[in-house]
């Protein structure tokens, strides 16, 4: 089984989810303290909020048996069901029917590729799965911007995120580790002194060395 956390590292970068996942390899950076520091409160799985009849879960477990992963969504809100929907589920400690509604909680900024948006979409797609259900809407909230940024999901993104998974299970297990590639999102990697994309053009360990050590 994989990360469901993961499908946003493998899109931003294939290397640095290979160096995490793969080699066990990772190191924190003032953007990745910060990043858990603001989790305090959203990954408090007894912390549950309920605003106008909506009801806000916690550091919810998810899971896909068919594409292989396991994860924790950060926020799942529970957003009572009208008359004629067919895509509902129910909770044990909450009467009423209810749409579920992910929402994902990022430091920093909106990126411009779509890595939030795949993890995002894989939790859409777990949920789907345990409740047999279809979710067509879903939300990135990004603390620099302090707002939500809602996700329409279409067959297509989840078509896309499949095939992300895919990729990703036959990278793990061939033990694949991409080589490394400089570009400008290397410079606030945590991993970089780790990655050093910056020597991606050596071919061995002596023209290495002498890069390193001259």
């Amino acid at each position: 089984m994989l990360m469901v956390s993961g499908v946003q590292h493998y899109v931003f970068c294939p290397r640095q989810w290979a160096l995490a996942y793969i080699e066990q390899s990772w190191q924190d950076n003032v953007l990745t303290i910060e990043g858990s520091f603001q989790h305090k409160n959203v990954d408090n799985p007894n912390y549950r909020q309920k605003n106008n009849g909506v009801i806000t879960l916690r550091s919810v477990r998810i899971a896909s048996e068919r594409l292989g992963l396991i994860g924790i969504a950060d926020a799942i809100e529970l957003i009572p069901s009208c008359d004629g929907d067919k895509s509902f589920i129910t909770h044990p400690r909450h009467k009423g029917k209810f749409i579920p509604y992910p929402v994902e909680y990022k430091h920093g900024r909106q990126k411009k590729d779509d890595c939030d948006i795949m993890q995002l979409v894989c939790q859409v797609l777990c949920l789907e799965e345990m409740y047999d259900i279809k979710i067509e809407r879903a939300a990135l909230f990004y603390w620099k911007e302090k707002r939500r940024t809602e996700i329409q999901v279409t067959d297509s993104m989840k078509c896309r995120a499949v095939s992300v998974v895919e990729e990703m299970h036959s990278a793990y297990q061939n033990g694949i580790t991409p080589k490394p590639e400089f570009s400008p999102k290397c410079r606030n990697c945590s991993i970089f002194d780790l990655c050093m994309p910056n020597l991606g053009g050596l071919m061995n360990v002596n023209e290495y060395n002498r890069q390193l050590f001259t």
